[in-house]
């Protein structure tokens, strides 16, 4: 069995390579953009698509042969994915574009990788640690995606296929109920207190709510208006702290998956987890106060079911998802 894991490395561009990244993501969401207007809503073949668009994509945006092949696997698999969740597709932003083997290489000797851009080539510098290197030493990966994340800065996404273990079949089982006083605990009697994370939720909200109302100050009888200056510093404040509070659970997220995951290992079990999809539209139409509502929202079991899955493919261990009621 095949697993597709992805490491994310921040890329070292010059100013002039920095400006030539940032062209070809504009190019690629406007190709993008272009056939998905373009072409009749129904169709989702990235052929069909590409038969249609693509010597347009080629003249118009300046996009070599893969690039613009890319751009009409890219609106196929978006209109795929929109409707199976009947959704229309969203505008392509200019944040990302897909990579194959004709396009990308990695070259481990020196810690760069070789990108297409608009009419060039060229090699840039990873500036990734020893976990990186460990993960990608030795390895010929034959695609990738190039991404400017919300900092501003900008990564590739280098996708590895590994081979993963057949998984363990057996009788025994360890059960994991998902959970916001406990974030999951395990038949074995394994829990992790989920305190600590509702404190670092709070803690944050506090702070994004003094923030956002500094920024949006009004001239009234008992408030001064913010400056302009003060309203962007605070704009600039909340940007900085975006995303910490999510790393942060996504860091509890994978420590408690790997325990469990290799606990089952050593155990030879099966890990059974609660499939709560849809749970927090059914509990949003509870009545509950401002705080609740949001802590039940912020509340990552998916993320956590996920991780527990992809590890379980990761070592061999079989992850199944039951129905939570009177288990």
């Amino acid at each position: 069995m095949e697993q597709v894991l992805t490491r994310v490395c921040k890329l070292q561009p010059t100013t002039d390579q920095g400006t030539k990244i940032d062209a070809l993501l504009g190019a690629f969401a406007d190709g993008c953009n272009l056939a998905n207007q373009t072409v009749k809503p129904s169709v989702t073949s990235k052929t069909t698509i590409q038969g249609l668009v693509y010597q347009t994509l080629r003249e118009q945006f300046g996009l070599s042969a893969n690039q613009a092949v890319r751009v009409c696997a890219r609106v196929g698999a978006n209109r795929k994915t929109a409707k199976a969740k009947g959704k229309p597709v969203k505008a392509f932003l200019p944040t990302s574009a897909d990579y194959d083997a004709r396009i990308f290489s990695f070259r481990e000797k020196d810690w760069t990788v070789s990108l297409t851009l608009l009419g060039c080539r060229e090699r840039i510098k990873l500036a990734i640690g020893n976990y990186q290197q460990g993960k990608l030493k030795g390895r010929t990966p034959t695609s990738a995606q190039l991404c400017k994340h919300q900092d501003g800065q900008y990564y590739i996404h280098i996708q590895l296929n590994d081979e993963a273990p057949e998984p363990i079949h057996c009788d025994k089982v360890i059960g994991v109920d998902f959970g916001r006083r406990d974030i999951p605990v395990t038949s074995k009697g394994d829990k992790w207190d989920g305190k600590p994370m509702q404190k670092v939720r709070d803690k944050y909200a506090k702070a994004r709510e003094s923030i956002q109302r500094k920024a949006s100050a009004k001239a009234d009888a008992t408030r001064t208006k913010g400056t302009r200056s003060s309203r962007r510093r605070c704009r600039e404040l909340l940007q900085r702290l975006s995303g910490k509070e999510r790393r942060y659970q996504a860091w509890l997220n994978h420590n408690i998956s790997k325990t469990i995951i290799l606990d089952a290992k050593t155990l030879s079990a099966i890990v059974a987890i609660e499939d709560l999809t849809g749970i927090t539209d059914r509990t949003n139409q509870q009545p509950r106060n401002k705080t609740e509502r949001r802590r039940s929202n912020s509340w990552a079991f998916y993320e956590l079911r996920y991780f527990l899955e992809y590890k379980g493919v990761k070592f061999g261990v079989e992850v199944i998802a039951v129905p939570p009621a009177y288990t």
